[in-house]
């Protein structure tokens, strides 16, 4: 099974313990499906952990960024979205779904939620995903 993590999935998962996210963040270490990623996306999980109100180490952004280049599949889109038109970059999730050929994006966010799904794509809340994963 393949998935696609949004940049908000593994903030809340790395930041807090127990809810989830940090669930479904445990369950890809766990190795119970793969992760689908590109450049774009570590790129924004990496700037956004750098920006975040909690601030880490370098070592340990630097920690999760290896993490996710060594265990993860990692896609270069072939094709430019422009499906989400209230926020241009939640398209690269859908691009990076595409490409990596996965079943599931998991997500926080409604502009991506509300599309439920798109390609053969089930778009799923963390709650929702859960229950698949685990």
């Amino acid at each position: 099974m393949r998935c696609v993590l949004d940049t908000n999935v593994f903030i809340s998962g790395i930041f807090w313990e127990g809810n989830f996210c940090s669930q479904i963040i445990d369950s890809w270490i766990k190795g119970k499906f793969e992760l689908v990623s590109s450049r774009e996306i570590i790129e924004e999980l990496v700037k956004t952990l750098k920006c975040f109100k909690i601030k880490l180490d370098e070592d340990i952004i630097g920690g999760w960024k290896n993490m996710i280049i060594e265990n993860s599949i990692i896609v270069e889109p072939f094709e430019k979205l422009e499906i989400i038109k209230e926020d241009q970059e939640d398209n690269k999730f859908l691009e990076a779904a595409i490409a990596g050929k996965a079943e599931f994006l998991i997500s926080q966010d409604n502009h991506l939620l509300k599309l439920k799904e798109y390609n053969k794509i089930k778009i799923l809340k963390p709650e929702e995903a859960v229950l698949i994963l685990l």
